[in-house]
């Protein structure tokens, strides 16, 4: 398709592809921020019954490998990555207002009968609402994390990483300014004028969401692609079966070092998470409104953490490098966080969570441009699957672990400050851990693993 190579993309088209997963941020906020919060302070739904319903897209996570696979294999309207991109945009939109019209049912069945059947089925079916509403996730971002490695170069993927993962933050902040301005500002009101109020922001913000969609993919594939270049296998695209991707997947034993470095990684950035705006409040005596402050020191640290490691550390240090300094600087950041809560210094935890968040963003930037060196490109959409699956079920895991480590903390421990101490120590041990993982990690060595083992799979299906 392409007789002469793509222009290398610049800076213009980076902030243009940064543009879906601003959009990501944003509806981010929605699930995460304003419903669990309706379906637990307004309608009165048990914590754990509201966070599991929701939790239910992360479970999703497992049909990554299958879209990925997908776009790889089954090109819509020619393309391989921006159709995919758009139907799930719009189909992701429309699952999240379904959710709310689900969650409402879920209340007015509470109200009526209380736990009784009628009430836990319409809790089944916001699961199932969730459920959808991740697999069009996963059917969106795995495609368009596979286009980012068909559009770049090992030079300026880092560059790339920066600008897109910066825009996701981006992303949530805007999602957090349009909720609190298109939601009642008021401390109580009544769910019939909530209700409106919530319906509306689910209309406008997913709207505006898939149009931003669009306009981060719309000609890039076209224009920048070096997918058909790339692949030796474009001729034959339905060879391409998730079995014998699979089989790419698993050629290289780099694959699963990096998968388990991934997890670990992942898992001892976010433990902290389950367990942040109690520390604040248990250990420092903050308000609610000061303890959900905290979010924005990490959210500000991780922003300059991103950003400077994509243009400044990476291009210098290299990302293996960049992503073990990253773990490091985590584990140390870990430490400030124990020391804060030792002195019950809120200056001093806000100091740590920016500096935490710093260290996120690096370790994150070296990690994600390591990853897309780490996808052999005649089958990416299946190799981003593979990575986002590690990445969805470490975030799971990570949060089942913090808050476990922190009662299990205070079981062992005399007071409380110990006891988050452990949460925030095992997080320090498991990014060393992430290190040594590291270490083992060949880029070299998996690019003729898994070129060699392409060339097999696909020379065999010939003979």
């Amino acid at each position: 398709m392409h007789a002469v190579k793509p222009p290398s993309i610049k800076l213009f088209t980076m902030f243009q592809l940064g543009l879906y997963q601003m959009g990501l941020g944003m509806m981010s906020v929605l699930t995460l921020g304003v419903l669990n919060r309706v379906m637990i302070k307004e309608l009165a739904i048990p914590a754990t019954l509201a966070a599991s319903a929701i939790a239910v897209h992360q479970l999703m996570a497992p049909a990554r490998l299958w879209f990925g696979q997908l776009s790889d294999a089954k090109p819509i309207a020619g393309y391989h990555r921006t159709g995919y991109v758009w139907i799930a945009s719009v189909l992701f939109a429309i699952a999240a207002f379904l959710a709310v019209q689900v969650m409402w049912q879920v209340g007015d069945s509470l109200q009526a009968v209380g736990w009784t059947t009628p009430t836990y089925l319409w809790m089944l079916m916001l699961g199932s609402v969730f459920a959808v509403y991740g697999l069009t996730l996963s059917a969106g971002s795995t495609p368009f994390a596979a286009l980012l490695v068909d559009v770049s170069e090992e030079e300026n993927r880092s560059k790339l990483v920066g600008v897109v993962w910066s825009m996701l933050m981006v992303g949530i902040v805007i999602g957090a300014i349009l909720s609190s301005r298109l939601l009642p500002s008021e401390g109580s009101i009544a769910l019939d004028q909530l209700r409106p109020a919530v319906n509306r922001l689910f209309v406008i913000v997913p709207g505006v969401v898939c149009g931003l969609c669009v306009l981060a993919t719309f000609g890039v594939e076209k224009k920048y692609s070096h997918f058909f270049n790339r692949s030796q296998d474009h001729n034959r695209e339905d060879q391409v079966t998730l079995g014998r991707a699979v089989r790419v997947l698993t050629a290289s034993p780099q694959t699963g070092l990096f998968f388990s470095f991934l997890l670990m990684m992942t898992i001892s950035l976010f433990m902290q998470d389950a367990v942040m705006e109690s520390y604040g409040g248990q250990v420092f005596g903050m308000s609610v409104s000061e303890t959900t402050q905290l979010n924005a020191f990490w959210g500000m640290g991780t922003l300059v953490g991103i950003s400077s490691a994509g243009f400044a550390i990476v291009p210098r240090l290299g990302k293996t490098r960049t992503a073990k300094l990253g773990c490091l600087l985590v584990a140390g950041c870990a430490g400030i966080l124990i020391l804060a809560g030792f002195t019950t210094s809120p200056k001093l935890l806000q100091s740590g969570l920016f500096l935490f968040g710093l260290a996120s963003g690096i370790t994150t930037t070296g990690a994600l441009s390591l990853m897309l060196d780490l996808t052999a490109v005649e089958t990416a959409g299946t190799f981003i699957g593979a990575w986002g699956l590690a990445q969805a079920l470490a975030r799971g895991l990570a949060t089942v672990l913090g808050g476990g480590a922190l009662d299990f903390g205070k079981i062992i421990f005399p007071n409380l400050t110990l006891a988050y101490a452990f949460v925030f120590g095992l997080q320090a041990i498991g990014m060393l851990v992430a290190v040594r993982l590291l270490n083992q990690v060949d880029v070299k060595a998996f690019h003729l693993k898994t070129k060699a083992a392409i060339s097999t799979i696909l020379q065999g299906e010939l003979d």
